[in-house]
Protein backbone atom coordinates (compact mmCIF):
# COMPACT_ATOMS: atom_id res chain seq x y z
CA UNK A 1 0.00 0.00 0.00
CA UNK A 2 2.88 2.36 0.88
CA UNK A 3 4.53 1.58 -2.45
CA UNK A 4 1.28 2.41 -4.29
CA UNK A 5 0.91 5.72 -2.45
CA UNK A 6 4.55 6.49 -3.20
CA UNK A 7 3.99 5.95 -6.90
CA UNK A 8 0.88 8.13 -6.83
CA UNK A 9 2.85 10.89 -5.09
CA UNK A 10 5.70 10.68 -7.61
CA UNK A 11 3.30 10.89 -10.56
CA UNK A 12 1.54 13.87 -9.01
CA UNK A 13 4.90 15.58 -8.42
CA UNK A 14 5.94 15.11 -12.04
CA UNK A 15 2.61 16.42 -13.32
CA UNK A 16 2.74 19.48 -11.07
CA UNK A 17 6.33 20.22 -12.12
CA UNK A 18 5.37 20.08 -15.78
CA UNK A 19 2.44 22.38 -15.15
CA UNK A 20 4.67 24.86 -13.35
CA UNK A 21 7.25 24.71 -16.13
CA UNK A 22 4.54 25.21 -18.70
CA UNK A 23 3.24 28.22 -16.82
CA UNK A 24 6.73 29.66 -16.55
CA UNK A 25 7.21 29.24 -20.29
CA UNK A 26 3.84 30.74 -21.06
CA UNK A 27 4.73 33.81 -18.96
CA UNK A 28 7.31 34.79 -21.58
CA UNK A 29 6.01 37.42 -23.93
CA UNK A 30 6.80 35.81 -27.26
CA UNK A 31 5.86 39.03 -29.01
CA UNK A 32 9.09 40.58 -27.73
CA UNK A 33 12.68 39.82 -28.77
CA UNK A 34 13.55 39.17 -25.12
CA UNK A 35 10.83 36.56 -24.78
CA UNK A 36 11.75 34.83 -28.01
CA UNK A 37 15.44 34.86 -27.14
CA UNK A 38 14.78 33.32 -23.73
CA UNK A 39 12.61 30.65 -25.31
CA UNK A 40 15.27 29.90 -27.95
CA UNK A 41 17.87 29.51 -25.21
CA UNK A 42 15.66 27.00 -23.42
CA UNK A 43 15.29 24.93 -26.56
CA UNK A 44 19.03 25.09 -27.17
CA UNK A 45 19.79 24.04 -23.58
CA UNK A 46 17.57 20.98 -24.06
CA UNK A 47 19.40 20.20 -27.33
CA UNK A 48 16.36 20.90 -29.48
CA UNK A 49 18.55 22.74 -31.92
CA UNK A 50 16.23 22.88 -34.92
CA UNK A 51 13.55 24.68 -32.93
CA UNK A 52 16.12 26.91 -31.20
CA UNK A 53 17.57 28.02 -34.54
CA UNK A 54 14.08 28.66 -35.88
CA UNK A 55 13.34 30.88 -32.85
CA UNK A 56 16.59 32.78 -33.30
CA UNK A 57 15.66 33.34 -36.93
CA UNK A 58 12.27 34.64 -35.80
CA UNK A 59 14.07 37.32 -33.78
CA UNK A 60 16.14 38.32 -36.81
CA UNK A 61 13.08 38.50 -39.05
CA UNK A 62 10.63 40.15 -36.66
CA UNK A 63 13.01 42.50 -34.83
CA UNK A 64 15.88 43.17 -37.26
CA UNK A 65 16.94 46.44 -35.58
CA UNK A 66 16.92 45.14 -32.02
CA UNK A 67 20.37 44.37 -30.52
CA UNK A 68 19.16 40.86 -29.77
CA UNK A 69 18.86 40.23 -33.50
CA UNK A 70 22.67 40.43 -33.70
CA UNK A 71 23.03 38.15 -30.70
CA UNK A 72 20.61 35.73 -32.36
CA UNK A 73 22.88 35.56 -35.43
CA UNK A 74 25.83 34.55 -33.28
CA UNK A 75 23.66 32.16 -31.28
CA UNK A 76 22.69 30.38 -34.52
CA UNK A 77 26.36 29.84 -35.35
CA UNK A 78 27.03 28.56 -31.83
CA UNK A 79 24.06 26.21 -32.00
CA UNK A 80 25.26 24.77 -35.30
CA UNK A 81 28.70 24.23 -33.78
CA UNK A 82 27.30 22.61 -30.62
CA UNK A 83 25.24 20.19 -32.70
CA UNK A 84 28.49 19.33 -34.58
CA UNK A 85 27.22 20.76 -37.85
CA UNK A 86 30.63 22.32 -38.45
CA UNK A 87 30.22 23.26 -42.09
CA UNK A 88 27.09 25.31 -41.41
CA UNK A 89 28.69 26.76 -38.28
CA UNK A 90 31.73 27.90 -40.26
CA UNK A 91 29.50 29.67 -42.81
CA UNK A 92 27.39 31.25 -40.07
CA UNK A 93 30.45 32.60 -38.23
CA UNK A 94 31.90 33.99 -41.46
CA UNK A 95 28.60 35.66 -42.37
CA UNK A 96 28.40 37.15 -38.89
CA UNK A 97 31.86 38.63 -39.22
CA UNK A 98 31.10 40.05 -42.66
CA UNK A 99 28.00 41.78 -41.29
CA UNK A 100 29.54 42.92 -38.00
CA UNK A 101 33.28 43.44 -38.52
CA UNK A 102 33.66 45.60 -35.40
CA UNK A 103 31.72 43.41 -33.00
CA UNK A 104 33.39 43.13 -29.57
CA UNK A 105 33.47 39.33 -29.92
CA UNK A 106 35.38 39.38 -33.19
CA UNK A 107 38.25 37.37 -31.72
CA UNK A 108 35.77 34.72 -30.59
CA UNK A 109 34.10 34.65 -34.03
CA UNK A 110 37.43 34.23 -35.87
CA UNK A 111 38.52 31.55 -33.40
CA UNK A 112 35.28 29.61 -33.80
CA UNK A 113 35.54 29.92 -37.59
CA UNK A 114 39.00 28.35 -37.46
CA UNK A 115 37.78 25.73 -35.03
CA UNK A 116 34.88 24.88 -37.33
CA UNK A 117 37.36 24.25 -40.13
CA UNK A 118 39.58 22.28 -37.75
CA UNK A 119 36.73 19.98 -36.73
CA UNK A 120 36.11 19.16 -40.40
CA UNK A 121 39.65 17.86 -40.95
CA UNK A 122 39.79 14.12 -41.65
CA UNK A 123 41.52 11.98 -39.05
CA UNK A 124 43.90 10.33 -41.52
CA UNK A 125 46.43 11.99 -43.82
CA UNK A 126 45.46 9.89 -46.84
CA UNK A 127 42.36 12.04 -47.32
CA UNK A 128 41.88 15.64 -48.51
CA UNK A 129 43.47 18.07 -46.03
CA UNK A 130 42.84 21.25 -48.02
CA UNK A 131 40.85 22.74 -45.14
CA UNK A 132 44.04 22.71 -43.08
CA UNK A 133 45.07 25.89 -44.88
CA UNK A 134 41.85 27.58 -43.74
CA UNK A 135 42.53 26.45 -40.19
CA UNK A 136 45.99 28.01 -40.28
CA UNK A 137 44.72 31.22 -41.88
CA UNK A 138 42.13 31.91 -39.18
CA UNK A 139 44.27 30.86 -36.24
CA UNK A 140 47.10 33.02 -37.60
CA UNK A 141 44.70 35.94 -37.59
CA UNK A 142 43.85 35.39 -33.94
CA UNK A 143 47.51 35.06 -32.94
CA UNK A 144 48.64 38.16 -34.86
CA UNK A 145 45.71 40.52 -34.39
CA UNK A 146 44.44 39.50 -30.95
CA UNK A 147 47.59 38.50 -29.00
CA UNK A 148 45.86 38.96 -25.64
CA UNK A 149 42.79 36.95 -26.54
CA UNK A 150 41.90 34.03 -24.31
CA UNK A 151 41.78 31.87 -27.44
CA UNK A 152 45.41 32.42 -28.52
CA UNK A 153 46.95 29.42 -26.77
CA UNK A 154 44.45 26.95 -28.16
CA UNK A 155 44.76 28.57 -31.59
CA UNK A 156 48.55 28.07 -31.50
CA UNK A 157 48.20 24.43 -30.50
CA UNK A 158 45.65 23.61 -33.18
CA UNK A 159 47.49 25.61 -35.84
CA UNK A 160 50.61 23.52 -35.17
CA UNK A 161 48.53 20.36 -35.42
CA UNK A 162 47.22 21.51 -38.80
CA UNK A 163 50.76 22.26 -39.98
CA UNK A 164 51.86 18.80 -38.85
CA UNK A 165 49.06 17.11 -40.77
CA UNK A 166 49.82 19.05 -43.94
CA UNK A 167 53.52 18.25 -43.70
CA UNK A 168 52.76 14.58 -43.10
CA UNK A 169 50.51 14.71 -46.17
CA UNK A 170 53.35 16.03 -48.33
CA UNK A 171 55.67 13.29 -47.11
CA UNK A 172 52.95 10.69 -47.64
CA UNK A 173 52.54 11.77 -51.27
CA UNK A 174 56.30 11.96 -51.81
CA UNK A 175 56.76 8.45 -50.37
CA UNK A 176 53.99 7.19 -52.65
CA UNK A 177 55.77 8.60 -55.72
CA UNK A 178 59.02 6.98 -54.57
CA UNK A 179 57.32 3.60 -54.38
CA UNK A 180 55.94 4.15 -57.86
CA UNK A 181 59.48 5.05 -59.01
CA UNK A 182 58.30 8.50 -60.06
CA UNK A 183 61.43 10.08 -58.69
CA UNK A 184 61.01 13.54 -60.21
CA UNK A 185 57.57 13.98 -58.64
CA UNK A 186 58.86 12.56 -55.36
CA UNK A 187 61.79 14.99 -55.29
CA UNK A 188 59.50 17.96 -55.89
CA UNK A 189 57.23 16.88 -53.03
CA UNK A 190 60.10 16.37 -50.59
CA UNK A 191 61.50 19.77 -51.44
CA UNK A 192 58.06 21.36 -51.15
CA UNK A 193 57.80 19.95 -47.64
CA UNK A 194 61.17 21.48 -46.76
CA UNK A 195 60.16 24.86 -48.18
CA UNK A 196 56.70 25.08 -46.60
CA UNK A 197 57.24 23.34 -43.29
CA UNK A 198 60.87 23.90 -42.44
CA UNK A 199 61.77 23.89 -38.76
CA UNK A 200 58.72 21.85 -37.76
CA UNK A 201 60.50 18.55 -37.22
CA UNK A 202 60.08 17.08 -40.70
CA UNK A 203 63.26 18.36 -42.33
CA UNK A 204 65.44 15.25 -41.77
CA UNK A 205 62.80 12.98 -43.31
CA UNK A 206 62.29 15.32 -46.25
CA UNK A 207 66.04 15.76 -46.91
CA UNK A 208 66.57 12.00 -46.69
CA UNK A 209 63.75 11.34 -49.14
CA UNK A 210 65.00 14.05 -51.47
CA UNK A 211 68.50 12.57 -51.27
CA UNK A 212 67.20 9.15 -52.32
CA UNK A 213 65.11 10.61 -55.13
CA UNK A 214 68.01 12.71 -56.41
CA UNK A 215 70.28 9.66 -56.28
CA UNK A 216 67.76 7.67 -58.35
CA UNK A 217 67.60 10.53 -60.84
CA UNK A 218 71.41 10.80 -60.91
CA UNK A 219 71.02 14.49 -60.07
CA UNK A 220 74.41 15.21 -58.52
CA UNK A 221 73.61 18.84 -57.66
CA UNK A 222 70.43 18.03 -55.72
CA UNK A 223 72.08 14.99 -54.15
CA UNK A 224 74.97 17.04 -52.85
CA UNK A 225 72.67 19.78 -51.52
CA UNK A 226 70.43 17.46 -49.52
CA UNK A 227 73.37 15.38 -48.35
CA UNK A 228 75.11 18.45 -46.95
CA UNK A 229 71.92 19.55 -45.21
CA UNK A 230 71.57 16.17 -43.51
CA UNK A 231 75.18 16.03 -42.37
CA UNK A 232 75.51 19.63 -41.22
CA UNK A 233 72.09 20.23 -39.67
CA UNK A 234 71.01 16.77 -38.49
CA UNK A 235 74.18 14.72 -37.95
CA UNK A 236 72.61 12.56 -35.21
CA UNK A 237 69.24 11.99 -36.85
CA UNK A 238 67.96 8.53 -37.75
CA UNK A 239 67.79 9.65 -41.37
CA UNK A 240 71.50 10.55 -41.44
CA UNK A 241 72.35 7.19 -39.92
CA UNK A 242 70.20 5.44 -42.55
CA UNK A 243 71.87 7.40 -45.33
CA UNK A 244 75.28 6.27 -44.04
CA UNK A 245 74.20 2.64 -43.74
CA UNK A 246 72.79 2.72 -47.28
CA UNK A 247 75.99 4.18 -48.72
CA UNK A 248 74.36 7.48 -49.72
CA UNK A 249 77.03 9.60 -48.00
Amino acid sequence: MLILWGMVYLIALVISTNILFGCASSEKNLNTPEGLFAQAKEYEASERFEIAIAKYNDIKNKFPYNPLAIEAELAIADAQFTRENYSDAQIAYQNFRDLHPKHPKTDYVIYKTGLSYYMQLPETIDRDLTLGNDVIYHFDEIIKNFPRSEYVNDAKEKRQNAYNRLAEKELYIADFYMKQEKYGAALRRYELCITKYTGMGFDPRAHYGALKAATALDDSVKKKSHLQSLISKYPNSDETKKAKSEGLL
